[in-house]
């Protein structure tokens, strides 16, 4: 009975273990992409026909090594363009309302199956800081004006004073649950992601399995566009390695002091180059 047992345990595993893909650049590429990420970085607000051609060029040496690879460096591209070096680009504030009414009158398309990402903050002694209560309200205003969305939550157990391991994600659904009135049965948890790129790679096997089509990013202001060149990224590479495609449609930011600036922003496209090198785990 023993071996039996044994056996089943192992091909159970060995099902899981088929069942997982990794993605990840192709190696003649990983060089050309950490020079596309120098020369985004390099790039001002308006695109000089220098740095453009660089780029281009660049791209299409990405292309002819392998195509997936070009889709993912196209849509990093242009995100970048469209958001990061774009002072137009619309950021909407949540601002303590009960509804998240900046996002009604916006104009933007949230149809089809749509989810609002919340993104996790370090919790100290165990327990949520100002700031993920912060996006936690509003993440729960924009829950109440879009009652046909569903909320993920992501972030596992931070801080160093944490020894019943509490977790981001765990202790966000219980507030939004308990003390802002969201239904938990709305509320999905990633309970696992230490940092905002896990929070994307691990996000996307929750939006697949729940059939999301677009999803709006709810995290701090300084921390919007960061996070979003993270989800674009992982978001061209499930399109691109298996077709399943999510749209980012919208962003709601909690308030802080601290100020948006492209060295912040430049992170996320540092994150997301070291997922490109490290390979990106997708579940088909």
């Amino acid at each position: 009975m023993k071996k039996i047992i044994a056996l089943v345990l192992a091909l159970v595993l060995l099902c899981a273990a088929a069942a997982a893909d990794t993605w990840q650049a192709a190696e003649e590429n990983l060089p050309r992409f950490r020079t596309l990420a120098e020369l985004l970085k390099e790039a001002g607000r308006e695109k000089t026909a220098e740095n453009q051609a660089e780029i281009e060029a660049l791209l299409e040496e990405i292309q002819v090594a392998n195509p997936e690879d070009y889709a993912v460096g196209r849509a990093v591209t242009d995100h970048w363009f469209k958001s990061a070096l774009n002072s137009n680009y619309r950021r909407f504030a949540y601002r303590g309302e009960e509804k998240a009414y900046p996002l009604e009158r916006s104009g933007l398309d949230f149809g089809g199956k749509h989810a609002f990402v919340v993104l996790g903050f370090q919790l100290e002694n165990g327990e949520m800081q100002p700031e993920l209560t912060g996006r936690c309200d509003a993440a729960a205003a924009a829950a109440k004006s879009f009652p046909d969305s569903i909320l993920i939550c992501t972030g596992g157990a931070t801080g160093e004073n944490n020894p019943e391991n509490h977790t981001e994600a765990g202790e966000m659904k219980k507030y939004l649950s308990e003390k802002k009135g969201i239904e938990a049965s709305r509320i999905f948890t990633d309970a696992e992601a230490m940092t905002t790129a896990e929070n994307a790679v691990n996000v996307f096997r929750i939006l697949k399995e729940q059939g999301v089509e677009a999803i709006t990013i709810v995290t701090s202001d300084y921390h919007q566009l960061w996070a979003q060149v993270l989800f674009n990224g992982i978001a061209a590479v499930w399109k691109a390695h298996t077709g399943y495609e999510v749209r980012i449609v919208g962003n709601y930011n909690w308030r802080t002091e601290t100020k948006q600036s492209r060295e912040i922003t430049g992170r996320g496209l540092g994150q997301l180059m070291s997922l490109l090198e490290n390979g990106i785990t997708i579940d088909p």
